[in-house]
């Protein structure tokens, strides 16, 4: 009976606590402004089993994206076992769900593989970050505490495996020893439980309840660390792929700010019956947190800091400012930092900081080459050009700024009706004397 009411109290402290930063994240996508509108369900439901659960995107590097793949998959199986150590804990049963047979069995089994698969690529995972110089984990926005943040969640990661599997082998000792039916098949722990096997009943049962604490308080632990953490991923990665944009990558949405003052301009009588005051547009494009939209947060929050993104960049690779993962990490960064305020004193509040400049200057904003190399790579399908297009949206529409050969671009689109320096009645001089012959 105490067990069950430490596990209650420990319980409801660790749903109170993530309750309260989600409620913080609510807050801040309040901010935020619409997106697209999300239909097509059906489809996106497909591509969500596709990316995020199938992990298709990871295998583009088919080594190290296979590990990444069985941690992923070990996570859903055993979320499965921990919500029967919940249901064990509140009430006071051992192995709540046994009566499922075959079903059980089944769990059980790839429960305890997975435990140690996972536990050989997380050991991999920190081989690579602590011996190994892999280049797409550095950047300027790649701190010190990213690489901190990294290996401490990796490091409980390989610790929940631990524990788990040593909480497993002594089950099964324990019942071997005491002559009783075993619940669930353990083909690894029920390898390795040799281990225990000069250790008495009594012992093992202490070894048991210690890991079987140590698993689920690391599990709560793990769950109220992950949203201030790079692997907030493990939640948010699989809705980002469901709100995915389904339109083909190098389509870019028009402004429907825009789009209204230009048939304003062509229809004005028609305009003018479906536009009304409260249509009218706060901002053109991206300045600060509060110009993004809930889409642009979403992948902020889902990013997992991997580096495919900027790694295929080619303004990167050729030594230009842009990084799409600093973009992205930028946001999430930025709304950080300015979004308790916002939420305190309303939209008015400033900071005297932006987004723009303070923390993404226009040089790498205007390195992009809109080839979309960056979303086609991501994993979870972070759309980074459509940020990107929106902040220099701002630049262009608000404050006339653009390079230099832009800027003659623009101008010589207003006079002439085309990009080029000259009269749209010389367009055709270069063919005066060419001869055409008809056959």
């Amino acid at each position: 009976m105490v067990k069950q009411i430490a596990f209650a109290i420990t319980l409801l402290a660790t749903i109170g606590i993530f309750s309260f930063t989600i409620n913080r994240f609510i807050g801040f996508f309040r901010l935020t402004k619409p997106a697209f509108p999300v239909g097509n369900i059906g489809k996106r439901f497909r591509l969500m089993l596709k990316v995020a659960f199938g992990q298709t995107k990871i295998f583009r590097r088919p080594v190290i994206g296979f590990f990444h793949a069985l941690v992923f998959w070990g996570f859903c199986v055993i979320a499965l076992g921990s919500i029967e150590m919940v249901v064990d804990g509140l009430s006071g049963t051992t192995r709540f769900f046994k009566f499922m047979g075959i079903v059980y069995d089944v769990i059980i089994a790839s429960g305890d593989i997975f435990g140690l698969l996972v536990a050989i690529s997380i050991i991999i995972f920190l081989a690579r970050r602590l011996f190994f110089h892999i280049k797409r984990f550095e950047g300027v926005e790649m701190k010190s505490i990213s690489h901190l943040d990294a290996n401490v969640a990796l490091s409980m990661i390989l610790f929940l495996m631990i524990s788990l599997l040593g909480m497993n082998m002594s089950y099964v000792k324990i019942a071997n020893g005491s002559m009783q039916p075993i619940a669930g098949i353990y083909p690894v722990s029920g390898l390795f439980s040799v281990v225990f096997s000069s250790v008495p009943i009594a012992r093992l049962t202490t070894i048991y309840e210690i890991c079987w604490w140590l698993h689920i308080l690391m599990i709560f632990l793990f769950a109220n660390i992950l949203p201030y953490s790079k692997h907030f991923h493990v939640f948010m990665s699989i809705p980002n792929v469901f709100f995915s944009r389904l339109e083909p990558l190098g389509k870019l949405q028009n402004m429907d700010s825009i789009t209204r003052e230009v048939k304003l301009m062509l229809d004005p009588y028609t305009e003018l019956t479906t536009t009304s005051s409260s249509s009218l547009v706060e901002r053109f494009g991206i300045k600060d947190a509060e110009d993004i939209s809930w889409k642009n947060y979403l992948d902020s929050l889902a990013c997992t800091e991997c580096g495919r993104c900027t790694s295929v960049c080619p303004a990167n690779l050729t030594g230009k400012l842009l990084s799409p993962r600093k973009i992205i990490m930028d946001v999430r960064a930025r709304m950080k930092e300015k979004g308790p305020g916002l939420v305190r004193n309303g939209k008015d509040y400033s900071d005297k900081k932006a987004l723009l400049r303070d923390y993404i200057t226009e040089e790498e904003l205007w390195a992009c080459t809109t080839c979309n190399a960056c979303a086609m790579e991501c994993p979870i399908n972070i759309n980074h050009p459509s940020l990107i297009i929106d902040m220099r949206r701002y630049l262009v529409l608000e404050e006339a700024t653009a390079p230099g050969k832009l800027k003659g671009v623009f101008s010589n689109i207003e006079n002439n009706g085309a990009p080029w320096q000259f009269s749209p009645d010389d367009r055709l001089l270069w063919a005066q004397d060419i001869m055409i012959r008809n056959n």
